[in-house]
């Protein structure tokens, strides 16, 4: 689609669309906008990163021409490009362009290229491939994966998935039967990040629990649970 085709179609400005075509990562290619194939996106940034690590650049100063030139005969330069607006804020310095990569996005990337092939992977040796996946100096912490993971404490050893909110159902009684079908109790901070956007404007996580899920202490901690019986 251009720019034309998606203001015809959504109610939206042009730059509430360019935002969250930012949000999506997807690039426009002669005068179309595409989402990348997140395989693809994943292969961009493992190229990125690994550069990072050879030539022992510092994650905040990353040559946008060395990057190129390194990288351009593995892939098009207009995508590797593409890959450091996604994951780096760019600023010029002695007019050269150099990209900062945002530690969050990077970290949050490389937790989900591991993540994706796996169905379960023990929390301890995740968290240990992860951190020495990212480029030097980074720190990678669970925070990051707040509605792509979902860390299983209950289980020996505790164990971490992939469960992504952008693959759940859209309706909020099908989220949350779904949401109980994965798991039967849940704490508020697990959930939390996987029934915000089921918000309206004015309701907050803690008004949809109430109405679709049914709270008690377990071990001191407050849990939820369905309100009706979960076909699993």
């Amino acid at each position: 689609y251009t720019m034309e085709d998606l203001l015809e179609r959504i109610q939206a400005s042009e730059e509430e669309l360019k935002t969250h075509m930012e949000t999506i990562h997807a690039c426009q290619i002669e005068g179309y906008w595409r989402v990348l194939d997140f395989d693809y996106e994943m292969k961009l940034l493992g190229h990125v990163t690994q550069l990072v690590d050879s030539e022992s650049w510092s994650f905040n100063k990353v040559s946008l021409q060395t990057s190129l030139e390194e990288l351009g005969p593995l892939e098009p330069r207009e995508m590797i490009e593409h890959c450091l607006n996604c994951y780096g804020k760019r600023y010029t310095e002695n007019g050269k362009v150099f990209y900062a990569l945002h530690e969050d996005k990077v970290c949050w990337g490389l937790a989900l290229m591991l993540l994706q092939n796996v169905v379960k992977f023990n929390l301890k040796e995740f968290q240990y491939v992860w951190q020495q996946s990212v480029p030097e100096g980074m720190s990678t912490r669970l925070d990051q994966l707040k509605g792509v993971a979902l860390v299983d404490r209950t289980s020996h050893p505790e164990t971490i998935s992939l469960l992504r909110v952008e693959d759940l159902p859209e309706d909020t009684v099908e989220r949350f039967n779904h949401l109980f079908s994965l798991r039967e109790k849940w704490t508020e901070d697990d959930i939390t990040p996987y029934i915000q956007d089921l918000c309206g404007e004015k309701q907050t996580t803690g008004a949809l629990l109430t109405k679709y899920a049914r709270s008690s202490v377990q071990n001191g901690i407050k849990v939820f649970n369905s309100r009706r019986p979960v076909a699993t």
